[in-house]
């Protein structure tokens, strides 16, 4: 099961996913920047039942981790996961809060480094790791091939890819992952963006004008 929300200033998607059977959660890119932002997801759980485990990033650009202190105060027992290529983010991530203005809690480093190719397992759910660069030189997405859906951060939106322009970006880079990694999953697999709504891989082959032109 999967439960999105919209958080921060910049619009970022936090994603709530848990196993039925289990009842065990993860969080997926804590963009939580408020305290009520903070109290939201924590009613979910607890309204759910949800044993919180996980703490999983894509990627560690700053509207994705705002909330990264908040679980750990809250739920120290859980572990952070992150691709090792973005610790580099989260150690300039204080720069670019104060170069954008923007109310920062600083964020801790991860506890495990995620790989490509990595099975991760929430309660009897399995998620498969994809190592997708472009957008950030760590970014990763969490596919779950039994529920058919995809958590791809911000590598491609409905109708557009993550932008390149940023430290580490690299638009070659990321067209080139997005066919290999995302294009290749099943065409009705949905797909969860880190900002905007949800599409599905068969929707971005056909109608996505990066692959289109």
């Amino acid at each position: 099961m999967i439960q999105s929300f919209t958080f921060n200033p910049l619009g970022e998607n936090t994603y709530v996913i848990w196993d039925e059977t289990t009842l065990e959660a993860a969080i997926i890119d804590a963009g939580m920047y408020s305290r009520e932002e903070c109290e939201t997801v924590k009613n979910f759980l607890d309204s759910k039942d949800l044993k919180l485990k996980y703490l999983w990033g894509t990627h560690a650009h700053i509207d994705h981790i705002f909330g990264n202190w908040w679980i750990k105060q809250e739920f120290p027992e859980v572990p952070y996961y992150l691709h090792a290529d973005d610790i580099k983010m989260i150690q300039r991530s204080e720069t670019m809060a104060a170069l954008w203005n923007l109310n920062y809690t600083p964020s801790p480093e991860p506890d495990s480094h995620l790989s490509h190719k990595q099975i991760l397992q929430l309660g009897k759910s399995s998620y498969e790791v994809r190592f997708v660069p472009g957008h950030a030189p760590g970014h990763v997405i969490f596919v779950n091939f039994d529920a058919n859906f995809a958590v791809v951060g911000d590598c491609i939106f409905q109708g557009s890819i993550g932008r390149t322009d940023l430290p580490g970006g690299n638009h070659e880079q990321l067209l080139q992952k997005i066919k290999e990694e995302i294009f290749t999953l099943p065409a009705n697999m949905q797909l969860f963006c880190g900002h905007g709504p949800s599409t599905s891989v068969e929707r971005e082959i056909q109608y996505n004008p990066f692959f289109n032109n």
